[in-house]
């Protein structure tokens, strides 16, 4: 069985698919493993140290998926990458299908079973390979430290002989993983935290880290959760009572961090112009939305925005941003998934499709899409 580990192509990934100590778990499965030159550097991981850990370094993407059974990466392969792929090859990424049809199709022609990691079901067996877990608690702590770079502040109160300086003010918009790990680290650093959710679960975890809820808590309030623990989308009425709140809110707070989003649709719009406009010049809002059109009215996406004195922060791929950590949990969640496809007994690759794990993330199969969600119309 071989696995191929290609660098990533696209200029803003900074992570990679694979560490040493992923591939020398792989080894240990029986795999040979192939990475491409210079796929770790960005994490700060040499080529050396894969081949310190049992890898061969390939020259080229298509030295390195040459004959592989298995190629892993961490956004979906430009059809460069996969040249010379062997039909029925497992291609395990972050696939980012919805929206992206046409990608899809491109992949199911070279013939690859393709499988989106972040369409993991979210049950017990399936934590350890939760990317969007692990990719999004990276970036709510990340996110953070980057309002804490661009505020002109403190976080905490400090108490000197020169006067006090005032701990600052953080809410954060949206509390699943990101936002809990975002109330968190805020926290740590002494600032004083409020926070608002859809889900009538997220009052008490927000609670527990010591921050204040802030929401219209009526009876669409409670019922405002899936089964598989996400967002509804909300009423227009809702959604109305609750920015009379929030925009009350906001107008004192001197950072905001934005993380909502649900599943195949557009990031929702929770802070508007009036919003920004109403915070004192200095203020910071970082959209961790912001590559799904934003939460935030005048984010843009790569950039910060200055707007009457507030900035607003557009960063891309926010978990890169923490490449080597991010990096080092997110092959651990391919480790974990993989080791469920390889038969322990003759070391080879055996996919179960009957498999819950493998029936929900799988897109493609035998030159056709097969997911339900993304089948191209009958």
């Amino acid at each position: 069985m071989r696995i191929a580990v290609p660098a990533e192509t696209d200029t803003q990934e900074s992570r990679v698919a694979a560490t040493p100590e992923t591939v020398k778990k792989l080894v240990g499965l029986g795999a040979t493993v192939a990475v491409q030159a210079g796929a770790g550097l960005a994490s700060g991981v040499l080529d050396a140290d894969y081949e310190a850990a049992g890898a061969a370094v390939a020259k080229s993407a298509e030295e390195a998926v040459k004959d592989a059974d298995v190629v892993l990466g961490v956004r979906r392969p430009d059809p460069a990458t996969l040249k010379g792929v062997k039909p029925g090859a497992l291609v395990v990424a972050m696939m980012d299908p919805y929206g992206n049809e046409a990608a899809l199709q491109g992949l199911a022609s070279t013939g690859v079973t393709a499988v989106a990691m972040e369409l993991m079901p979210r049950i017990t067996r399936a934590q350890v390979m939760d990317v969007l877990s692990s990719q999004a608690n990276l970036a709510g702590y990340r996110a953070v430290i980057d309002a804490s770079s661009e505020y002109g502040r403190a976080f905490p109160m400090m108490m000197t002989a020169a006067g006090t300086v005032p701990a600052a003010r953080v809410f954060v918009m949206g509390a699943g993983v990101a936002g809990l790990q975002a109330i968190a680290t805020a926290r740590r650093l002494g600032a004083v935290v409020s926070a608002t959710d859809v889900r009538p679960a997220a009052k008490e975890q927000v609670a527990s880290l010591g921050g204040k809820f802030v929401a219209v808590e009526d009876e669409e309030f409670r019922q405002a959760e899936t089964t598989a623990g996400y967002a509804k989308a909300m009423s227009a009425e809702y959604q109305a009572k609750q920015a009379a709140l929030v925009a009350s809110h906001i107008a004192k707070q001197d950072i905001i961090i934005t993380t909502a989003l649900i599943p195949g649709r557009p990031a929702p719009r929770l802070v508007t112009r009036e919003m920004v406009e109403s915070m004192k010049p200095g203020s910071v809002i970082v959209d961790l939305a912001v590559e799904r059109g934003g939460n935030v009215e005048l984010a843009k996406p790569g950039e910060t925005v200055v707007h009457n004195g507030v900035k607003i922060v557009g960063n891309l791929n926010v978990p890169g941003r923490i490449a080597a950590s991010a990096s080092s949990l997110y092959a651990k969640n391919l480790y974990a998934f993989l080791e469920t496809l390889i038969d322990k007994g003759t070391k080879a690759l055996a996919v179960n499709h009957d498999d819950e794990l493998v029936k929900a993330t799988c897109l493609t199969r035998d030159g056709a899409i097969v997911h339900p969600n993304f089948k191209p119309a009958a």
